[in-house]
C-alpha cells in the first residue's frame, strides 16, 4: 500500500517526500518550482492531505512528548505525536483528551490543522479550543509561537487551516482529568429523524458525549431511524481492576482489499437492519472502555480496505438548526433515489461554542457523515446533488473529507477564506486548495 494517499484511497499523487528529523531542524530544501505540504498519518479522506507534483513533508519523526504540567493539565508534545501515543501516556496518569475524533491514529498537528471535533462538541467545542499554543515553522525559516494572546491571527489561521500556513513543530494542549478509563454508555433506539432530535433535546445537556448511527436504507415513516449513543466518564469504584488501564487487544488487520462484490446494496441493507436491532431493548446501559466507545473502527487495522481497490468517499456536512431536519430528509431521500447507501451513517448535534479557526468546519447545527463506495462519476454526481441541498440550506462541507465541493459553496460556507489566504505560506499548497482556488485565480 502506498502510504502517501488519501484514507479513502480515491486520491493519489506523485510527490517528493522529505522529513523533519527533529524540531530544531531548518526548513527542508525545496526546488524553486515546488510547493510543500505537511503530512501526518494520512487520515484525511480527500485531497486536502496530498500535494500532487509537489513535496510532502512527513512529520511523523517529530514524535516526542516534551513536558507535562500535571497541575495545569497541559501536555507539550511534538506535532508528529499521535493521539494514540498521547492516550497511552495520559490515561494511566488519570487524564484524557479534551476532544477526540473517531480514530486515535491522527497526529496532533493533523488534529489542529483540521480542527477535529468529537462526540462532545455540544458541550466543549472543537480540538482547537483546547490548544494552548503551538510553534509554527514557515518556509523562510521563521518560527512563530502562536496562541490566543500571541500571533493571534496565525493561531486562528492555522487551527483548521489544512496545513497551509506552515509546519506545526510542537504544541501545548489541555488534557482533562478522569478517574477511570471507562464510559457509562447508554444506547437508545429511535424510529426516525424526529426521534433523533427528540433524544438530542432531552439528553445532550446531561451527557458529555452524544452521537447517533442512522440506517441510510430506511424509508417512509422509518426514514433516519437509528441508535443514539450517550456517554459520560465513569467514576472509579473501590475494587475496580485496572481502572486506568489500556486494552491489551491489538487491532485485527484487514489483510487485503476486499472484492467489490462484497459490498452491494443487499449486503449493506442487511448490515443496517442487523445493526439497528443489535441492542435487544429500546434502551440499554453498560460500562465500556473508552477505546470501545470512541474508536470502534480502530479495532480493524487498515479498515479502508473493506471498500476494495477503488476505495471510498466520505461525505460530511453541517446544516444550521431550524433547517436541519428538512434538509436531512431531502438528503436521505436523494441518496435512496440514487440507489446508494452507507454502512456508516453518523448524525450529531454541534453546539454553540464557536471554533477558533478561520476555516473550522464545526458550527452550531447538525452534522451528517456518510461513507460511500467509489462508483466514479455516479458517486460524484450524487455529491453534487447533495451539495446543492447543503448550499440552499446555508450549510457547509468538511474540507478534510471533501471530494468535489464547488468553489462557490466553499466561499459561501467559509466567509473568512480571504482573510485566511493572507496567512498561507507562499511556498505551501495542496490538491484541495488548488482545486478550490482555481476559480478565483481564473477570475483575476
Amino acid at each position: 500500500m502506498n502510504r502517501y494517499q488519501s484514507w479513502g484511497k480515491t486520491f493519489k499523487g506523485k510527490q517528493t517526500i522529505q522529513t523533519i528529523p527533529w524540531r530544531n531542524s531548518p526548513f527542508p530544501n525545496l526546488s524553486s518550482d515546488q510547493t510543500y505540504l505537511p503530512y501526518g498519518l494520512g487520515r484525511s479522506y480527500g485531497d486536502s492531505c496530498l500535494n500532487d507534483g509537489g513535496t510532502l513533508i512527513d512529520m511523523r519523526s517529530l514524535d516526542h512528548l516534551i513536558t507535562f504540567d500535571e497541575q495545569a493539565a497541559i501536555l507539550e508534545c511534538e506535532a508528529g505525536v499521535s493521539l494514540d501515543e498521547v492516550l497511552a501516556y495520559a490515561i494511566p496518569r488519570g487524564y484524557f483528551l479534551p476532544v477526540t475524533p473517531g480514530t486515535r491514529y491522527v497526529t496532533l498537528g493533523g488534529a489542529i490543522a483540521n480542527d477535529v471535533h468529537g462526540k462532545n462538541h455540544h458541550q466543549v467545542g472543537t480540538f482547537g479550543a483546547h490548544v494552548v499554543s503551538f510553534e509554527l515553522l514557515r518556509s523562510d525559516g521563521k518560527k512563530i509561537v502562536c496562541s490566543p494572546e500571541e500571533n493571534t491571527e496565525f493561531y486562528r489561521a492555522t487551527i483548521g487551516g489544512l496545513g497551509l500556513t506552515g509546519l506545526i513543530l510542537s504544541c501545548r494542549i489541555l488534557l482533562k482529568k478522569i478517574s477511570s478509563a471507562f464510559i457509562d454508555r447508554v444506547s437508545v433506539r429511535f424510529p426516525n429523524l424526529d426521534g433523533f432530535f427528540k433524544i438530542s433535546e432531552e439528553s445532550d445537556r446531561d451527557y458529555e458525549y452524544a452521537v447517533a448511527w442512522i440506517d441510510c436504507f430506511a424509508k417512509g415513516s422509518r426514514l433516519g431511524r437509528g441508535i443514539y449513543y450517550l456517554g459520560n466518564h465513569a467514576p472509579a469504584h473501590q475494587g475496580d481492576e485496572k481502572p486506568l488501564g489500556l486494552p491489551e487487544r491489538k487491532p485485527v488487520l484487514v489483510p487485503c482489499d476486499l472484492p467489490a462484490i462484497c459490498l452491494n446494496t443487499a449486503t449493506m441493507r442487511l448490515f443496517n437492519e442487523l445493526y439497528y436491532r443489535r441492542i435487544g431493548a429500546e434502551r440499554s446501559r453498560e460500562k465500556v472502555h473508552a477505546f470501545s466507545f470512541f474508536y470502534p473502527l480502530d479495532n480493524l487495522g487498515q479498515w479502508n480496505r473493506l471498500y476494495g481497490k477503488r476505495g471510498f468517499y466520505q461525505y460530511q456536512c453541517v446544516i444550521p438548526r431550524g433547517q436541519d431536519r428538512e434538509a436531512f430528509v431531502e438528503i436521505l431521500e436523494g441518496i435512496s433515489r440514487a440507489g446508494e447507501g452507507s454502512f456508516l451513517g453518523v448524525l450529531k448535534v454541534f453546539g454553540k461554542k464557536k471554533s477558533p479557526g478561520m476555516l473550522s468546519f464545526p458550527r452550531e447545527g447538525t452534522t451528517l457523515a456518510l461513507d460511500f463506495q467509489n462508483k466514479s462519476e455516479k458517486t460524484l454526481r450524487l455529491f453534487k446533488r447533495l451539495d446543492e441541498i447543503v448550499r440552499k440550506n446555508n450549510g457547509a462541507i468538511y474540507p478534510a473529507k471533501d471530494a468535489c465541493m464547488s468553489p462557490d459553496l466553499f466561499f459561501r460556507a467559509y466567509p473568512e477564506w480571504e482573510n485566511f489566504s493572507q496567512f498561507i505560506d507562499p511556498n505551501c499548497s495542496s490538491g484541495f486548495w488548488r482545486r478550490i482556488s482555481k476559480e478565483k485565480r481564473a477570475a483575476k
